[in-house]
């Protein structure tokens, strides 16, 4: 247990936690706190064979956390004598001073809690997270595993955007992009796969999940994202709109006498295929679509109508393509997405073998032909695992 790694990711009403073997890269346990604040929380968990359960009010992230320590040694794991090398905590955003794993200061804390103005809907919480940890095992190093680390190599043209430089410099508009755990770890992974060297593919990495992103990746290294300032921007999401003409903002101001707040709420909560057709779990959207419900039916041609045109772009981008690749929830599990996605590009060299593509499967999987010059692959992502490695990868060096 001495090189296991607790893996913490907390959200605004939520906290998944995992205790991960870096090195053969498997879950001792994991669990998750939900609907934090709310009368019927519920913390459920697995260690090893056995699996607890509360149900119950929790009033806040620390209570989920103790509750959730203390369920762990009820069922044979008291993690703080398990003699963990670190702690890893998912941040989302950490502007332009974190790009790499970083040990938890009071001044970094204080300095994630500052980028809050910059990821409003998820800083917060993942200080929350961070705070309840360190209190609960004091003793142990604790490390910030950004988001947007994997993007910060980014090239000067993705990742400006055309507005008054000097604005743009007082207040640290850029792109920063998201899911970067998720898609270098995938990217690595499709090297692995191909038996091929990362160093010489030029990849799409497509992480579909209820927060969707897509990547440009050559020798490795992103030179492009979907996902901006902020994870609103891109791919049509579950409930965030992505892509928008940005004078809808003052539209609905002016018109609608909409304030910042609500139009904030409309396009993070509100939008996506949530918005356009009332759900945004892709197995109730596929029973509407075969239900014939034209609105799910018109959400479903959005999403994937927008999916395309990444795709498209960033295969003018890199020039050549060597993979591309679908991860996370919809990504894995949504054969439609993948076929539409993809549907009609016989010409550019990419091919979709219909039956490997609806085969049942967990692991890293070939879903194209044997002829396609293209390869297409699905590819479980684990941040978890990521993040684990980075983290003990850095106290070990320190």
């Amino acid at each position: 247990m001495k090189d296991s790694v607790l893996v913490i990711n907390s959200g605004s009403s939520s906290i998944k936690f995992q205790l991960v073997d870096p090195s053969g890269g498997a879950a001792v346990a994991d669990g998750i706190v939900e609907r934090i604040g709310e009368p019927d929380g519920l913390v459920t968990l697995r260690h090893r064979d056995v699996d607890a359960e509360h149900r119950g009010p929790i009033v806040d992230h620390a209570e989920g956390l103790r509750l959730a320590f203390s369920m762990l040694a009820e069922v044979g794991l008291d993690l703080a004598g398990a003699g963990i090398a670190a702690v890893g905590h998912r941040v989302v955003h950490g502007g332009e001073v974190f790009y790499r794993p970083t040990v938890i200061t009071p001044e970094v804390l204080a300095e994630v809690s500052r980028l809050s103005a910059l990821a409003p809907l998820h800083n917060p919480a993942n200080v929350i997270g961070i705070e309840g940890a360190m209190r609960e095992l004091p003793d142990v190093p604790h490390v910030a595993v950004f988001d947007t680390a994997y993007f910060h190599t980014l090239p000067p043209r993705a990742r400006t955007y055309a507005i008054d430089r000097e604005v743009a410099r007082a207040h640290s508009v850029r792109r920063y992009g998201f899911h970067g755990t998720s898609h270098e770890y995938v990217a690595g992974q499709v090297a692995t796969v191909l038996g091929r060297d990362l160093g010489e593919l030029n990849q799409i990495v497509l992480h579909l999940g209820n927060g969707a992103s897509a990547s440009a990746i050559s020798g490795g290294r992103a030179v492009d994202t979907s996902m901006g300032l902020t994870p609103l921007e891109g791919l049509v999401m579950g409930t965030r709109s992505g892509d928008i003409d940005p004078g809808i903002v003052t539209h609905l101001r002016r018109s609608a006498g909409m304030d910042i707040d609500e139009i904030d709420t409309l396009l993070n909560r509100r939008s996506g295929l949530k918005g356009m057709c009332g759900v945004n779990d892709f197995r109730e959207l596929s029973r509407l679509i075969d239900a014939g419900d034209e609105d799910a039916v018109l959400a479903y041609q959005v999403y994937v109508h927008r999916l395309r045109k990444y795709i498209g772009a960033y295969l003018v981008e890199l020039g050549r393509l060597d993979a591309i690749t679908f991860t996370a929830g919809v990504g894995e599990n949504v054969a439609r997405v993948r076929a539409d996605a993809l549907a009609g590009l016989e010409g550019l060299g990419i091919e979709v073998d219909p039956v490997r593509n609806t085969a049942k499967g967990r692991g890293a999987r070939l879903i194209s032909t044997d002829g396609s010059a293209v390869a297409v692959l699905v590819v479980p992502t684990n941040e978890e695992l990521a993040i684990a490695r980075q983290a003990v990868e850095l106290v070990r060096a320190g």
